[in-house]
């Protein structure tokens, strides 16, 4: 069994927690596309899905699933979808490997339950150690953004030949050791030039599901 085998099965477990006739808030990534694979056989199901992402949106598309866009809805999303680069015993995540992270974070905040699918070696102790930390950030305040997370010891890296849905760059930080996500997610976010930080902490999920080789558990 490898990586995809748990990927699948997570996002195979993920489509019971589909109501019907609900509004599905979808992330981006490659656990997430086995997800919506396996939506488009309920799709008649549901009344539509919310991408986070291009790429999300064109699968959606691709599979015949309506889609709706964000600002057509009158209430909240019934459910947002998505898995995380990481995720602690708190549920709080770092996400944005795909680049994604503002339109994930805005979708997530927009919804009643944000429900978590992630295979075990997503699931750590502390955030920031093994996966570096995504920032999203308007171009030209670049290297000042740089240098103010260096004040607080982080190493950022220019994610080259990347823009992102919103036009975009994004960089890297590396050395972080996020004991506290709330206070950094906090801190990070009112530095002049940030879009958004990978750090999902404030609006974290609600349930967990993690797929490994006794199955797929759910943490609440």
């Amino acid at each position: 069994m490898n990586v995809r085998y748990f990927k699948k099965k997570v996002a195979l477990s993920a489509i019971e927690y589909i109501s019907k006739n609900s509004v599905i808030g979808i992330g981006s990534g490659s656990t997430m596309k086995y997800f919506i694979k396996e939506l488009s056989s309920i799709r008649s199901f549901i009344i539509g899905a919310v991408a986070s992402s291009t790429i999300s949106y064109n699968y959606l598309r691709e599979l015949n699933i309506p889609i709706i866009e964000l600002n057509d809805l009158n209430s909240c999303i019934d459910i947002y979808i998505d898995s995380a680069d990481e995720v602690n015993f708190h549920m709080e995540m770092i996400k944005g490997g795909g680049g994604a992270l503002t339109r994930e974070k805005i979708i997530s905040t927009a919804s009643k339950k944000f429900l978590c699918i992630i295979d075990e070696s997503k699931f750590v102790k502390t955030l920031g150690v093994s996966f570096p930390l995504p920032i999203e950030v308007i171009p030209m305040a670049l290297k000042f953004v740089i240098n103010e997370i260096k004040k607080i010891g982080g190493i950022s890296k220019y994610r080259n030949h990347f823009i992102t849905d919103n036009g975009n760059c994004i960089i890297d930080v590396y050395n972080l050791t996020i004991n506290q996500p709330v206070s950094l997610e906090k801190y990070v976010n009112n530095i002049p030039g940030v879009v958004c930080v990978g750090i999902f902490a404030i609006r974290k999920a609600n349930i967990l599901l993690i797929s490994d080789i006794n199955g797929v558990r759910k943490i609440i």
